[in-house]
């Protein structure tokens, strides 16, 4: 699940101190060209409004959001930060959480998930109320199918080394 987390959200989770500023930098150019708003956040940014934040926008929370993720890249790293985030995010409504998301899509413990699996909860993640991993259609489905094959090469360019 860790890995299908750093394939669909964030591919450079142990390169970054908390703030991938490419990403940002490439959300904000994307976002300036309009369409579809897409973010830039990190599991670290994730993981500090998550465990610490609500969950609304806007610059203060934005500002309370940067000082966390200082804080847990400072004191948790990152296996740690790993490990809360897999166990708080939103996987559904009303499920939080990479086991209780196994459990509910898949009927077994998310040690057990096959990497496509994992990667159809990871591709819920960025939008769990709207989006589901069981018989998933549309984005859920190709996005699912991108991270399944994406998780093999964060396994063999050792994208996932500080978490292991």
């Amino acid at each position: 699940m860790a890995r299908a987390a750093i394939a669909g959200e964030d591919a450079r989770f142990c390169s970054h101190h908390g703030f991938d500023f490419k990403a940002m930098a490439s959300a904000a150019y994307r976002n300036a060209q309009g369409g579809r708003i897409r973010g830039g956040s990190t599991i670290s940014q994730q993981t500090a409004k998550n465990a610490f934040l609500f969950q609304g926008g806007g610059y203060i929370r934005k500002a309370f959001e940067a000082w966390f993720t200082f804080l847990i890249e400072t004191l948790w790293g990152k296996r740690r930060i790993m490990e809360v985030y897999l166990n708080i995010a939103e996987t559904g409504i009303g499920t939080y959480g990479a086991n209780a998301g196994a459990m509910r899509y898949f009927g077994h413990d998310a040690s057990h998930l096959s990497p496509t699996e994992a990667a159809r909860i990871a591709a819920v993640l960025p939008l769990p109320k709207k989006r589901e991993a069981v018989a998933p259609t549309g984005f859920v489905r190709r996005h699912g199918n991108v991270i399944t094959r994406y998780v093999g090469v964060v396994r063999r360019q050792g994208l996932d080394s500080c978490i292991r």
